[in-house]
């Protein structure tokens, strides 16, 4: 995968837990409100795990 393509996932990536988050938020259902909370958390840890290891700062455990 190319970095302009990886840069660009990684930005969906980042994007799709804000929205995850704004939605979360809005909701009035405190189940539906954790879920999307939880789900744009994950998102954000694995774009950010995915960015540190393109850049070099993490190293897959072996």
């Amino acid at each position: 995968m190319g970095s302009d393509e990886t840069r660009e996932r990684l930005q969906h990536m980042r994007e799709k837990a804000r929205e995850l988050a704004d939605a979360a938020g809005r909701s009035s259902d405190p189940a539906e409100r954790q879920r999307l909370q939880e789900k744009a958390r994950r998102l954000q840890s694995r774009s950010e795990q995915e960015s540190a290891m393109r850049s070099g700062d993490i190293y897959p455990s072996e």
